[in-house]
Order: C-alpha cells, then sequence, then structure tokens
C-alpha cells in the first residue's frame, strides 16, 4: 500500500489516516473538559477506516476505565469533496481495493465495494449530522455514529446520502425531523470548529487521541495501537487507576447489553478471548438463537435480537 499523502489512503503502519500537509509541531495545550479526572479529546471521521480499525480498543477502554474518563469526540473532515487527485487516488472507484486490503490488516469486516456502488462525494454530511445528534443526546449521538459506521463499512450504504442518516437517526431513538433542521442549521458551525480545533492542534489524521488529566499533563497517541499502549497513557496520568479497572464481564449478556453489536475481533479484545475461541462462542449463541448474523465479504458481524 503505497502513495500515502492521500486521506482516503490509510497507513496500517501507522493505524491512521492522515491529512496531506500537516505535522506533529506546535501542538497546543487541551483546555479542561471534563469532571472526571480524565478525559480524551478522539478525532476522528464517520469514513476513516482505521478509526473503524480501533472500535474494539475504545469498547474496551470504556469498559473497564469509563469511570475515571470521558471521551469527548470531534470530527475531522476526511473527504471535503473529490475535487484533488493525489497519492493514486482520483475517483472513489480507486479506494474500493485499498478498503478491503485494511479490512484484513485490522481484521475488521470493511467491504470496499461501496465505493463501486454508490460511492461518497464527501465525508461532511455524515460529520455534520453526528454534531447535529450531539446537540440532542450525547449518549444517542455515540450509537447514531456507530450505526452509520455500520452502514458504510459493512452494508455499502452511502452515509452522505439523508435516507441513510435519517434511518440511523430513527433506530437509536433520535428525532429525525430535528436532526435534519439542526444540520442545516446549528450542526455545520459546530462542525467548523472542530475542523478549526483539529487545525489548531495539528492533527494530522485519524484517530488522534489526547488523554488529558485535571492538571493538563497528556499523553497522545496517533493511530491504532494495541491496547496497552491506551492503557499505559491512562497509568502515566493516573498511576491509581488500575486498582479501579473494572474488568468486563465475559458473560455474553453483559457484554451485548452494553454493546448490541460486535464483531469477532472486538469480542476478542474486550473479553480476552482468542480468535477462535470468539468466532465458535459467537457460533453457538447464533445456533441457539439469540444473535443474529450478518456477513459481509471481509468479515461478519453480530447482533442481539430483540
Amino acid at each position: 500500500m503505497k502513495n500515502r499523502n492521500n486521506p482516503l489512503i490509510c497507513d496500517p503502519e501507522k493505524g491512521s489516516c492522515e491529512i496531506p500537509g500537516f505535522s506533529e509541531e506546535n501542538e497546543a495545550s487541551l483546555p479542561k473538559a471534563s469532571e472526571k479526572p480524565l478525559w480524551v479529546t478522539y478525532f476522528t471521521d464517520p469514513i476513516c477506516s482505521s478509526c473503524w480499525g480501533i472500535e474494539p480498543q475504545l469498547r474496551k477502554l470504556k469498559m473497564e476505565y469509563g469511570a475515571l474518563l470521558e471521551i469527548k469526540y470531534h470530527m475531522g473532515g476526511l473527504l471535503p469533496d473529490w475535487s484533488y487527485n493525489s497519492g493514486g487516488i482520483s475517483k472513489p472507484a480507486d479506494v474500493a481495493s485499498h478498503w478491503d486490503e485494511v479490512s484484513l490488516h485490522y481484521d475488521m469486516p470493511i467491504d470496499g465495494d461501496v465505493w463501486l456502488e454508490d460511492p461518497l462525494d464527501s465525508s461532511y454530511p455524515p460529520s455534520i449530522a453526528f454534531k447535529a445528534a450531539q446537540m440532542q443526546d450525547t449518549d444517542k449521538a455515540l450509537l447514531f455514529l456507530r450505526r452509520i459506521k455500520e452502514m458504510v463499512f459493512l452494508e455499502k450504504k452511502n452515509i452522505s446520502k439523508w435516507e441513510h442518516l435519517r434511518a440511523a437517526a430513527v433506530e437509536t431513538g433520535l428525532d429525525p425531523v430535528k436532526l435534519a433542521s439542526d444540520a442545516k442549521g446549528s450542526a455545520k458551525q459546530y462542525f467548523q470548529e472542530d475542523l478549526q480545533l483539529a487545525g489548531h492542534w495539528n492533527v494530522r489524521g485519524f484517530p488522534t487521541l489526547f488523554f488529558t488529566d485535571d492538571k493538563g499533563n497528556q499523553e497522545k497517541i496517533y493511530g491504532v495501537k494495541p491496547y496497552h499502549v491506551y492503557e499505559a497513557a491512562i497509568l502515566s496520568l493516573l498511576p491509581g487507576a488500575e486498582a479501579e479497572k473494572v474488568r468486563p464481564d465475559q458473560d455474553w449478556q453483559s457484554l451485548f447489553s452494553t454493546y448490541p453489536s460486535m464483531t469477532r475481533k472486538e469480542l476478542s479484545v474486550i473479553a480476552g478471548l482468542s480468535s477462535a475461541d470468539a468466532e465458535s462462542l459467537l457460533g453457538n449463541l447464533v445456533t441457539e438463537g439469540k444473535l443474529k448474523l450478518s456477513s459481509t465479504k471481509n468479515g461478519k458481524i453480530w447482533k442481539i435480537k430483540n
């Protein structure tokens, strides 16, 4: 996978999707943003394949250290439009095979055929929709973000189209009428503020996470890393955190009540299971009628039955 200077060509070695022209120099200090002892300022994008790759680690982080830290989501604006030609990418179809490769690298299901069948013109509409969702309910906004990621990465749906954003809003308990109104209004400004913040902090790609304590001390992690790297950032800033760590219950009902949909990699990371054991457990639950399975050409996702 060569030609790294296009934002849609993500680099598995770095674990990130980069914005051309940005460097790591002159990082600004971060303001206090949470009443919890630690917070994470997370820059992401709905169509960032590396940000899909980090989902297992983020989910486990929330389960184990959620009482000690808060994650603040900011949109990064990965794909403004197609008015460029760089890094060997000049049209949506050029992204398809790359997404298939990234899927294998992260062991997370991604079907690149969306770029052949119904390609996105921009990642701005779903990013603005997420900001509109945050205006309604921050918890439901995260469910909405997860749902539109599943739509684009697994279901080959063009989430720049309102029909899919509306469907995701309804599924996650948001008011689609208000979402549409806010997306045309204040949410646009909130999205621009996210872009300005990312520029001010010299965020050069996604995922980028800033871990900060109440004294302003920081740990920055750029790209998809093994879980222990994120945990080390927490323990560096809050040495006593491990004593308050909550180990996830390996009971499937407990896990799926927290996360109603999971990939094999997510279950493996969260529950500390081998890939084979996670696959076996999920398969048995499907056979028992407790989960439903959706398959793509590059992997599967399991969802709890309502």
